[in-house]
């Protein structure tokens, strides 16, 4: 939150935190193939577990009280659920996971094993049966609710915060903005608050998020009306005016998707090993691969234009040993 901060000082008294470990995530020039991009490297934000929704949780779990569960749903490889099991357990918290069903790969199944050494998982049939379990849950037990994917305009300021700090970092290191920045797409938080951030920086950079789960969740007018409920929350909160958003400015690529939430595709693959065979980070196929399939392929054909891929998942706990008494990433 340093540069959400420091932009906004009020908001160090208006704007409760968890005392989450978070850092400022490095901008890396790769070379991959013939192309050469930018990546933010927001899987290092947080030293137990990172990715984009440390940044959400920061905010999401400030006020959760120890004597009740925190309560979140997701499918059944959700890194959104894992981090709130992971970051959860850290703060002392015991969290509950509702699940449904998805398209199952390797790094989904490793996940949902994680998680059952982690928080109390119950199986739903369907994504309804799953929030109608969680509605249940909060009316009985009045457990602490983070939704699906943390995107609500408190998480979601997580990522304004994220927008400021690549301004901040470019501009003290001498580098420009990058011409797009291109990420996945699923719940919007993450996509809704760079669009903010950027404007309240006053950068012109187009925001392309790439559709990773169905249109009915994904879609323009979703992300587009998370971004003004962010902004109208960051108003009140910092009794500032804010920029209006330039809505041009947000794209959505629908392309990669692959037909379900959790299919992996050959194009993503292809583009994930490509990133390992040039020394890079491990991509997972649900998300972050199909993603840097976009952001490679622009790179490829407008060599002119600086491309940023966002990298949202944190992978460095796939190679550590399984131990229950400890959270993914730690080392």
């Amino acid at each position: 939150m340093r540069a959400l901060l420091a932009r906004f000082p009020r908001l160090a008294e208006s704007l409760p935190r968890a005392g989450l470990p978070l850092r400022e995530t490095p901008v890396e020039e790769w070379q991959v193939g013939s192309a050469t991009l930018l990546i933010k490297r927001d899987d290092l934000d947080a030293p137990l577990l990172g990715g984009n929704k440390a940044r959400a949780l920061e905010l999401l779990l400030a006020n959760a009280d120890p004597r009740r569960a925190v309560l979140t749903v997701g499918a059944t490889g959700s890194t959104h659920a894992l981090a709130v099991a992971s970051h959860g357990r850290a703060l002392g918290l015991r969290t509950e996971v509702i699940t449904w069903p998805q398209e199952t790969h390797a790094v989904a199944d490793a996940t949902a094993a994680r998680m059952r050494e982690l928080s109390h998982l119950t199986a739903a049939r369907s994504v309804v049966g799953a929030l109608l379990r969680a509605a249940w849950r909060r009316a009985v037990h009045r457990a602490h609710w983070i939704p699906a994917g943390g995107s609500t305009p408190l998480g979601a300021l997580g990522h304004v915060d994220a927008g400021l700090e690549l301004a901040q970092q470019l501009a003290r290191e001498g580098r420009a903005m990058p011409d797009r920045i291109v990420l996945p797409l699923g719940s919007g938080g993450t996509t809704a608050g760079l669009l903010l951030g950027l404007a309240i920086a006053g950068a012109r950079t187009q925001v392309v998020g790439v559709r990773v789960v169905p249109r009915l969740v994904a879609n323009r007018g979703h992300v587009l009306r998370l971004a003004r409920r962010t902004r109208a929350l960051l108003a009140s909160l910092s009794g500032e005016s804010l920029p209006p958003l330039d809505t041009t400015r947000l794209v959505i690529e629908h392309r990669a998707y692959g037909g379900a939430y959790g299919r992996e595709t050959a194009d993503a693959r292809h583009a994930a090993a490509l990133l390992r065979a040039a020394g890079g980070p491990p991509l997972d196929g649900t998300y972050s691969a199909k993603a840097f399939g976009v952001a490679l392929a622009r790179a490829q054909h407008a060599p002119d234009e600086r491309v940023l891929f966002w990298l949202t998942f944190d992978g460095r706990w796939l190679a550590a040993p399984s131990d229950p008494t400890t959270s993914p990433g730690t080392r």
